[in-house]
């Protein structure tokens, strides 16, 4: 598994326009939104050198990310590692016996094929592999 870079940073926010303006206001510039129904989730990308920082706000009183912040509250919530070929990688750590979130791979903003690793595999950390598309 060639491993490239850290695709993105997530960071579950209450609510994304006030979050979005907070970091506008540090120099940061959204450059785009998406909404990703089956993940429950609105995002809104800022991009950072080589890497983005993603907002990701709840769609829905029951979606992972309203539940992480209930859990948490709004803060990091993943880090992704971007992949050449996710495919490949999953098949690695599966060989490798670690702890999948994701089987196969599924539809994730920004265009881009992911799968997460559980944060039990990773010392708490929830990862995510990304393939851009």
């Amino acid at each position: 598994m060639e491993l490239k870079r850290v695709d993105h940073v997530g960071i579950a926010v209450k609510n994304l326009d006030e979050s979005v303006k907070f970091y506008e206001s540090l120099g940061f510039k959204a450059t785009g939104y998406e909404v990703v129904a089956e993940q429950k989730v609105k995002v809104a990308f800022l991009p950072c050198g080589d890497s983005e920082i993603e907002l990701l706000e709840s769609t829905e009183p029951d979606g992972p990310i309203a539940r992480f912040i209930e859990k948490n509250g709004p803060g990091i919530q993943h880090v992704a590692i971007r992949v050449d070929d996710i495919d490949k990688a999953l098949e690695e750590l599966k060989a490798k016996e670690v702890r999948l979130i994701d089987q196969t791979p599924r539809y994730g903003a920004g265009n881009a094929r992911i799968a997460f690793v559980h944060p039990k595999a990773t010392g708490g950390v929830l990862l995510e592999l990304t393939q851009r598309l």
